[in-house]
C-alpha cells in the first residue's frame, strides 16, 4: 500500500450470512475445534470476496467477534452479559475492576488472516469512551466504578496493549471505531450535555492514549456518523463535522475515516480545516440496503474532496461497516457490488492523477 493512490478497504465489518450468525450464537453446542474449522472457512471466504473485489486492505468483517464493542470482554475480566432493559438485545455490561483476560485476541485475528491472504490488514478496535457510553450503566457498574470516566481510563492500557501486540504482528492499519465522538456533532447530544466540550476532549484525549508513543503501524480513527445505526433502523445524528473541527486537530493519528454520503453529514469543504498532511479515509460509498453507487457518482465524490485534499491524502471506504450489528440486513451479495465499483473508481483516479 506505501506510495499506492487512492487504496480501496472497508471499514471492518461485513455482513455475516445466517450460518456465520447461527455459529457465533451456538458456538458452545460444538467442540473447540469444530467451531474454529468452520469459522475458519467462513473466514477464509470473506477475505476472498474482498480480493475478488480488488480491495487493497483486507479485514476479516470482525466475524470472530460476537459484539461490535463486547470484544473488549475477551481481552479483560469485569464484564457480565446480561440482556439490555430496553430493547432486550444481549449486553455486555462492567461489573468490576477492568484486568486483563487474554490479550493478543484481536492479534490473533491477523495472525490467521496473514495465513490466508498477503494484502495489508486492518485491524480494528472500540474506542474507550465508546465503551463507557455502552457498557457501564449507573446501576449495575457503580460498585466497581461509581465514575464512568474511571471506567474508560481503566479501558485504555487493555487497549493500548492490544495495539502493541497488532503493531508487533506487523498489521497495516489498526483503527479505533469511535462513533461517540460523532455525537458531539448534533446540537440535540450536545444539549444533553453539561459541557459538550469537555466531554469531546475526554473522547480524543482517550484515543491519543491508546496510541500514544505507538510507532510502526498506521494509527486511525474511525469518525463513525452511525450509518450502521441507521442500517439497523435506529435513531441516527446529523450535523457536519464543524463543531468537533477543534477536537479532530488534536487527535494524533496517521488517518481519519469520515462519512460524507448520507443525508445530513455535512460539506467536504470542512475538509480544509483538517491538520496538513492527515489521510483521509473518504466515506464515499453508501452502506445503506439497496443503494449501490456508480462508479461515476463515487470518482464524483472523491473529486469534490480532492478541492481540498492532495491525491495522496485519500483513501476509498464505504460511509460504515457493514454489519454494526446482528440485526444488519445489508445482502453480502450486493456489498460485492459496492465494493466492486468502489474499486473500479479507484482505478481510475490512480489512472487520472498518478
Amino acid at each position: 500500500m506505501p506510495g499506492l493512490l487512492f487504496p480501496a478497504s472497508v471499514i471492518g465489518s461485513m455482513p455475516r450470512p445466517a450460518f456465520v450468525k447461527e455459529l457465533i450464537a451456538d458456538n458452545a453446542q460444538r467442540s473447540a475445534e469444530e467451531y474454529e474449522r468452520l469459522m475458519a472457512s467462513a473466514i477464509r471466504y470473506v477475505v476472498a470476496l474482498q480480493e475478488a473485489a480488488g480491495l487493497d486492505v483486507i479485514t476479516d468483517g470482525e466475524w470472530r467477534r460476537k459484539s461490535y464493542i463486547g470484544v473488549i470482554a475477551e481481552l479483560a475480566h469485569g464484564f457480565e452479559l446480561s440482556l439490555n432493559p430496553a430493547d432486550g438485545r444481549p449486553w455486555t455490561v462492567v461489573v468490576d475492576k477492568l484486568s486483563p483476560k487474554q490479550p493478543g485476541f484481536i492479534m490473533q485475528e491477523v495472525r490467521f488472516l496473514k495465513q490466508v491472504t498477503g494484502r495489508d490488514i486492518k485491524a480494528t478496535l472500540p474506542a474507550p469512551a465508546l465503551l463507557g457510553e455502552r457498557m457501564w450503566d449507573a446501576g449495575i457498574s457503580s460498585r466497581a466504578y461509581p465514575d464512568r470516566e474511571d471506567f474508560v481510563r481503566d479501558c485504555v492500557p487493555i487497549l493500548r496493549r492490544e495495539v502493541e501486540l497488532l503493531r508487533d504482528e506487523g498489521v497495516s492499519v489498526v483503527q479505533v471505531d469511535d462513533p461517540h465522538l460523532c455525537l458531539f456533532v448534533d446540537p440535540d447530544v450536545r444539549a444533553t450535555y453539561d459541557d459538550p466540550e469537555r466531554a469531546s476532549d475526554f473522547a480524543v484525549d482517550m484515543d491519543n492514549e491508546v496510541f500514544a508513543g505507538i510507532k510502526g503501524v498506521k494509527r486511525a480513527v474511525h469518525l463513525c456518523r452511525r450509518a450502521g445505526a441507521r442500517v439497523r433502523g435506529e435513531a441516527s445524528y446529523s450535523g457536519g463535522y464543524e463543531p468537533i473541527l477543534k477536537q479532530l486537530g488534536r487527535l494524533e493519528v496517521d488517518h481519519v475515516t469520515m462519512e460524507f454520503t448520507a443525508p445530513g453529514a455535512g460539506e467536504m469543504e470542512v475538509l480544509k480545516h483538517l491538520p496538513e498532511g492527515l489521510e483521509v479515509g473518504l466515506g464515499c460509498v453508501s452502506c445503506q440496503p439497496g443503494v449501490v453507487d456508480s462508479v461515476d457518482s463515487i470518482i464524483e465524490r472523491v473529486e469534490s474532496a480532492l478541492r481540498y485534499l492532495s491525491p495522496e491524502q485519500i483513501t476509498l471506504n464505504p460511509d460504515c461497516g457493514f454489519a454494526p450489528g446482528s440485526a444488519a440486513v445489508v445482502e453480502i451479495d450486493e456489498v460485492y457490488s459496492k465494493l466492486k465499483n468502489e474499486v473500479e473508481a479507484a482505478a481510475r483516479l490512480r489512472e487520472k492523477y498518478a
